[in-house]
């Protein structure tokens, strides 16, 4: 068995044992073992190869971007217990509420908010179902109107920063959290105002389905609104601020951020705290870390055979033949990955699968940023679409019996529809990531051709200068060099 069939027979593997229902993180890492000692039992793999792996999993530990997942995540369990949700759909939804669809508004809106500080797609998606679903159907909004604006509102968490997955990408991708964090933002504030703009069509279409507050629900009104929603939305403001503000001046780095967030957070909830709150906060912190942690472990493992088996240079070849080169690069990859979300959550495609892309993306000279951006909104519609749409689960757990089953599935598809028109406007309009990067020209890796002179060229010969020209860096020399086997 040679290298060319032990890559994809190693990846067919790892496909049955997730199929049949083993763990993704041990099912990385047996197979990871298993085709390890199989090289070396074939020769084609040397033992020295897996003495690499203590080595691989204390670089994990000692990864300082990956603190920042336990901090963000404290951070927004902490502030949907803390009370500040219901407050700001409660103020945000009276100062809409004169408006067709005003509460559908507040939702998306606070939606955006609690995104931007809790990062966390659970805390935002159960916080507004058990807040403002039952206030709309009091109101007479359409059920599948109601669930599928909650649900999506609160799917913002995966994209805005301090999006976890974000963090997660920008370190399989090689990328720093805070130029992910500034590609997302105006993708994820888009997304939100293509949510809002449907909110809008439907009212115009429908109103019956989105009505306004009745007068007597309104209540306060005029300066005292004014006034109660400012109050709402500074401490939201602040926090916001002091995380992202800082991350986005270079103040802070991501892990710096979280860690200022999470200690803001216990300010803000400093009424609401208890012991039993704190305790249930760390808990639920503790599990997401791990969960995520042995992921990456299982993921390493299976990395280092499969890469020493030439397995990353099959799917280099496998995916660079595409017609279209880039842009069909780019149109397989999210058909694959939107297919793969029925199946896996985003925590485990992007530790499986985005390793294996990056170097066939930045081989083809696609800016991994908004290569990571695509991806993390793409994986954004798993939340929304069966067998797994977790915040369907989530809201299903929390929704009155009123609402059927159908009504969240049904009510979710709009939206669905809408943040895959993201991915394909991110696809056509790379700017709206790379927006705060100036305007030069990238160069083409796999264009760069190296020529060594012969001794009697000039520059080699002790009576002529060298030329005064910029030397090819050593990342742009391996690509070049490197050729599939």
């Amino acid at each position: 068995m040679s290298h060319e069939i032990l890559a994809p027979v190693m990846f067919g593997a790892l496909v049955a044992f997730l199929l049949l229902g083993y763990p993704v993180a041990f099912s990385l890492g047996a197979v990871g073992i298993l085709f390890g000692w199989v090289g070396i039992e074939l020769g084609i793999l040397t033992p020295a190869l897996l003495q690499a792996l203590p080595e691989r999993v204390f670089g994990i530990m000692r990864n300082d971007t990956l603190l920042a997942i336990p901090f963000f995540t404290f951070m927004g369990l902490i502030l949907e217990r803390s009370g500040m949700a219901e407050e700001l759909l409660d103020t945000i939804g009276q100062l809409f509420g004169a408006v067709r669809g005003g509460i559908a508004y507040a939702a998306v809106f606070v939606g955006a908010l609690l995104a931007a500080t809790t990062g966390v797609v659970a805390a935002s998606v159960i916080a507004m179902a058990l807040i403002s679903l039952p206030v709309m159907l009091r109101y007479g909004y359409s059920p599948r109107l109601a669930s599928g604006v909650i649900a999506a509102s609160g799917t913002l968490a995966q994209i805005i920063p301090p999006s976890l997955v974000l963090i997660v990408l920008a370190d399989q991708l090689g990328r720093s959290v805070g130029d992910m964090y500034r590609g997302a933002l105006v993708p994820g504030l888009a997304l939100a105002g293509l949510y809002l703009a449907y909110v809008f069509a439907v009212s115009l279409v429908r109103p019956a389905a989105v009505p306004a507050m009745p007068p007597e629900a309104r209540r306060p009104r005029g300066w005292a609104l004014a006034a109660r929603a400012a109050t709402a939305l500074v401490p939201p403001l602040a926090l916001i601020f002091l995380v992202l503000g800082t991350i986005f001046l270079g103040i802070a780095t991501p892990t710096e951020g979280g860690a200022m967030g999470a200690t803001g957070a216990l300010a803000l909830a400093r009424r609401r705290l208890t012991m039993d709150l704190l305790k249930q906060a760390m808990d639920s912190t503790l599990r997401l870390t791990s969960f995520v942690i042995f992921i990456l472990v299982g993921s390493t493992v299976f990395g280092l055979t499969f890469r020493a088996v030439d397995g990353d240079l099959w799917v280099e070849r496998l995916l660079s033949d595409l017609p279209g080169g880039a842009a069909g690069f780019l149109i397989a990859v999210n058909l694959m990955v939107f297919v793969l979300a029925f199946f896996l959550d985003f925590f485990e495609i992007a530790f499986i699968l985005v390793p294996l892309l990056a170097p066939v993306a930045a081989t083809l000279g696609i800016d991994l940023v908004w290569f990571g951006v695509i991806l993390g909104v793409n994986m954004q519609t798993s939340f929304l679409h069966p067998p797994f749409g977790f915040a369907l689960f989530y809201l299903r757990s929390v929704a009155p019996r009123e609402v059927r089953t159908a009504d969240i599935y049904w009510g979710a598809a709009p939206f669905l529809v809408i943040q895959l028109a993201m991915v394909a406007l991110l696809v056509a309009f790379p700017q709206m990531v790379l927006h705060h990067r100036p305007d030069t020209p990238t160069r083409d890796p796999a264009a760069i051709e190296i020529e060594i002179p012969p001794p009697e060229a000039p520059g080699l010969r002790g009576d002529m200068p060298l030329k005064n020209e910029p030397d090819p860096s050593a990342a742009e020399i391996e690509r070049a060099l490197r050729k599939p086997r």
